[in-house]
């Protein structure tokens, strides 16, 4: 049997996920939330994800990165996390691979981005785990429509830091 595919991501009211390489906003409670969620887990995301997480090894989370350039992944994973990284980084070329290879390993496939990545996965995903941040963020990196998609709110919690109200919720999905 399969393993349910988990999308987590926090994104504008506009869909906006990303601007310049960096999340847009720091939600200390969404970032905490994210940590906690993906721990122990596999984190299937994209090359510039990859790159700009520093912390996608820690608490024993397991990357598989999807990458044209295989070689230039496993170089820098072998130069950030030292010579252990081979078993802690897989490389796929595509979204289907990096799920066969993410369906193989302990723990729950959380989907961690980037946009391409989510515009694969986001109609196979059982569980998409959101933040929604309540605000028109600039950016250049989109997370796709999900609204329309038959979803099912198993719960939600409303959170508000200085810059912004957000809300963290669970949707299963109920096709």
């Amino acid at each position: 049997m399969a393993k349910p595919l988990n999308l987590i991501v926090a994104c504008a009211e506009n869909r906006v996920i990303g601007r310049a390489g960096q999340l847009p906003w720091h939600i200390a409670e969404d970032v905490a939330w994210f940590h906690e969620r993906t721990a122990g887990h596999v984190c299937v995301l994209g090359r510039i994800c990859f790159e700009s997480w520093p912390g996608v090894l820690r608490e024993g989370r397991r990357a598989v990165v999807i990458s044209s350039q295989p070689e230039r992944i496993r170089a820098g994973a072998l130069e950030r996390f030292g010579p252990d990284a081979a078993q802690w980084v897989q490389v796929a070329g595509n979204v289907p691979a990096a799920l066969a290879l993410a369906q193989r390993l302990p723990g729950d496939i959380m989907i961690c981005g980037g946009q391409r990545v989510f515009e694969e996965t986001l109609p196979l995903a059982d569980r998409l785990l959101l933040t929604l941040v309540h605000a028109e963020v600039a950016g250049d990196v989109h997370f796709p429509e999900w609204r329309h998609l038959p979803w099912r709110e198993a719960w939600r919690r409303e959170g508000r830091d200085a810059n912004y109200r957000f809300t963290i919720a669970q949707l299963e999905s109920s096709r």
